[in-house]
């Protein structure tokens, strides 16, 4: 199957997905290396191929392709659906990342307030994911796309990552604590 098929097929998938929900999401093709993404300012879904399916590949339960475009399609239409907060929330990610453009990781790193905002940035993005998959879940509940099982392990392989970073900077969090506290001593 050539390059440009596969392309086709999966935004096929993304397409009757949005028009089953009766959603009117623009999708656009990109190479950025993110499988699939919202883009609340632009409202459109974004998707990269190749991705898409590594992605799919890294999933410890054999799914299909189409499953996980399908399910994950589901997941961008639930950030489109939580719009207005996505909006809202622009103006502290702006600040959050003109903070991580001036200060190196090193810098972020061993500085409490830095940090501080790094998990707030963290914790912003897991209720966003968390409040994504919800409105999939409603979406896939009404349409029946996707069985739960395919779903649920979908979702959980798709929060692992946010929740993963989040782990790693609570527990740096802690560890620049413990260091002030001992300096303080």
């Amino acid at each position: 199957m050539t390059k440009q098929h596969k392309e086709k097929e999966l935004y096929d998938v993304i397409y009757a997905v949005i028009q089953a929900v009766g959603m009117t999401v623009t999708i656009k093709q990109d190479h950025s290396g993110i499988n699939m993404s919202y883009n609340f300012i632009g409202d459109y879904v974004g998707f990269d191929a190749k991705r898409l399916i590594e992605a799919r590949n890294e999933l410890k339960l054999p799914i299909s392709l189409e499953v996980y475009v399908k399910t994950m399609t589901l997941h961008e239409l639930g950030h489109a659906m939580d719009r207005d907060a996505l909006q809202a929330s622009l103006p502290r990610t702006i600040e959050i990342y003109t903070m991580k453009k001036q200060y190196s990781l090193k810098e972020i790193y061993r500085q409490e307030h830095l940090l501080t905002m790094m998990l707030e940035e963290h914790e912003m993005n897991i209720q966003f994911e968390q409040t994504a998959w919800d409105n999939a879940r409603a979406l896939n509940h009404k349409h029946q796309f996707v069985s739960e099982t395919d779903f649920d392990n979908i979702m959980q392989h798709s929060l692992a990552t946010y929740k993963t970073l989040y782990e790693q900077d609570v527990q740096a969090y802690h560890h620049l604590l413990n260091q002030q506290v001992v300096q303080l001593a």
